[in-house]
């Protein structure tokens, strides 16, 4: 369903020499978009295929990673109006290695750090949330029982997600390279495709784009 997306000028810059990004043929694209609005979109082989893609990967994932990555999810957090404070839950789909979750732990009270790919888990630091192999599609949480739900370069399983968000709970939705991100949604994406009526908040900062999200 269709809501309002209000689109805050940007404050951080990005810096010289973006890393190599994804265009829109790439083939994670088509897979995000099949998730996050087609029946059946996800499945237990698709769901195969991409725990095993991610496990090969891991070994690697750091080389993928800077500081500058981390500008957006900032950004994201303190103008996407996400206080945290004390018994704040969120939970962080498609974790990876962590690299997001510890400052995650400063901000929320508890983190479920999720991830379908154990080798990811494997090497996230053990000291910052708390690591869960699981597949977001069917979270291991209770209903409405999560205050955000973060996701930095994650697919979006919209009725999931609608689950066990707390009613005045948000969706923070990252992609460190924008539109060139290989999972991409845009902030109106994302509000198409979450379940009722929703509104958000967007903007750029650093190489990257990030939008919160709400039920109107």
């Amino acid at each position: 369903m269709s809501g309002t997306v209000e689109h805050l000028h940007p404050v951080v810059p990005a810096p010289d020499d973006p890393p190599q990004g994804a265009g829109a043929d790439h083939p994670m694209r088509k897979v995000t978009r099949q998730v996050a609005f087609e029946p059946g979109g996800w499945d237990a082989a698709r769901r195969a295929k991409v725990a095993e893609l991610f496990n090969d990967l891991a070994p690697e994932w750091h080389t993928r990673l800077s500081e500058e990555r981390l500008e957006v999810v900032y950004d994201a957090l303190d103008r996407g109006r996400l206080a945290g404070g004390p018994a704040t839950v969120c939970v962080e789909v498609g974790s990876g290695t962590g690299f997001a979750t510890p400052l995650l732990d400063d901000r929320f009270d508890q983190v479920l750090a999720v991830d379908v790919a154990i080798e990811m888990l494997r090497r996230a630091p053990a000291d910052a949330g708390h690591r869960v192999l699981a597949d977001a599609a069917t979270l291991p949480v209770a209903d409405a029982s999560v205050d955000a739900v973060v996701l930095v370069n994650a697919l979006l399983f919209p009725d999931e997600i609608d689950r066990v968000l707390r009613p005045d709970g948000a969706v923070v939705w990252v992609s460190s390279l924008g539109d060139r991100t290989p999972i991409y949604l845009s902030a109106t994406d994302v509000v198409d495709a979450l379940p009722g009526a929703w509104t958000a908040v967007s903007s750029s900062a650093g190489w990257g784009t990030w939008s919160v999200h709400r039920r109107a």
